[in-house]
């Protein structure tokens, strides 16, 4: 087996009852259920048996995504599945830094939650939205892009998937010239233009409200988002761009493979970076963990292809 890395699932994978069954299966898990609670009561029952609109808000969906994101990771070290590296989709960025030592778990915490509120301040301020666009090479959605004022390449996913930020007023002509190209356009279920220049307020105000954290070097590489590449010293500057730059998925996992990583482990509700990591690279291997079962199913896979 060559390196491991797991990598922190971001938002729009939440759903109702994640981390519940990880909070029942791991001592670790518990604990950090437990810590949060305290900070930010009524976070555990949102996280069980909170219904979907309500695990829609990014002020709700952001902190509750961090603990199960952690949740499996800390699950899989307490079994003894030592990541090599890690890397997170936007959210999943800040639960990544977390487990590699960054700042502590509480304090990521008390940051994400703060990040979440900020992002759904900024959402309500503009009528924007997200869509992904198929078929198209990112050079060609670029062009189409820059055509329009307020319409911006944001998540650079996979070959063949690009998303797209921007006000709804754009995004409907931008979709037909899209169509028009060959393309297919499938709107995300967000009311906000995240990763975009939509988001540099909520960036500034959020970077006021963690600038004091201590943020130390990291135990194992982190795989950064606007940069794709890997590295041991982030500050609470880059956390704060990270909100309205691109995230370059496509381009870390690339990195990744480059740099030996073949085993991947998503961490964190549903399996959307799996499906991606798929569509970048079929030969690599792939698992997941977002409850007891695919808990228990990727220690025994990752331990017999050792």
């Amino acid at each position: 087996m060559g390196k491991i890395a797991f990598v922190f699932a971001g938002q729009g994978a939440q759903y109702a009852g994640m981390g519940e069954s990880l909070y029942g299966a791991s001592a670790a898990a518990c604990a950090l259920y437990e810590k949060a609670e305290a900070l930010r009561p009524g976070t555990m029952e949102q996280s069980f048996h909170g219904t979907d609109e309500e695990l829609k808000q990014t002020a709700n969906t952001q902190p509750c995504l961090y603990l199960v994101d952690l949740s499996a990771a800390l699950a899989l070290s307490e079994a003894g599945i030592k990541a090599d590296a890690v890397a997170g989709f936007s959210l999943g960025e800040v639960a990544a830094l977390a487990f590699a030592g960054v700042y502590s778990p509480e304090d990521g915490f008390s940051i994400v939650t703060k990040r979440g509120a900020q992002m759904q301040k900024a959402a309500e301020q503009f009528d924007t939205g997200m869509t992904a666009v198929m078929r198209l090479a990112p050079e060609e959605i670029e062009a189409i892009a820059k055509t329009f004022e307020h319409v911006y390449p944001v998540n650079y996913n996979a070959p063949g998937q690009t998303v797209v930020s921007g006000s709804k007023a754009e995004l409907e002509p931008f979709k037909e010239k899209i169509a028009e190209a060959g393309g297919k356009c499938i709107d995300l279920a967000v009311s906000a233009a995240f990763h975009s220049p939509y988001m540099e307020e909520a960036g500034a105000k959020f970077y006021e409200d963690i600038k004091d954290y201590a943020f130390a070097p990291a135990s194992i590489p982190v795989y950064t988002n606007q940069t794709g590449q890997s590295t041991t010293t982030y500050t609470a500057e880059q956390l704060k761009e990270q909100i309205y730059h691109p995230v370059l998925w496509s381009k870390t996992v690339e990195n990744m493979i480059a740099d030996g990583f073949t085993d991947f482990i998503e961490v964190g509700a549903g399996k959307t970076l799996s499906g991606l990591i798929k569509k970048i690279d079929r030969t690599v291997n792939v698992y997941n963990v977002q409850d007891e079962e695919s808990l228990k199913a990727t220690i025994e896979a990752v331990k017999n292809h050792a």
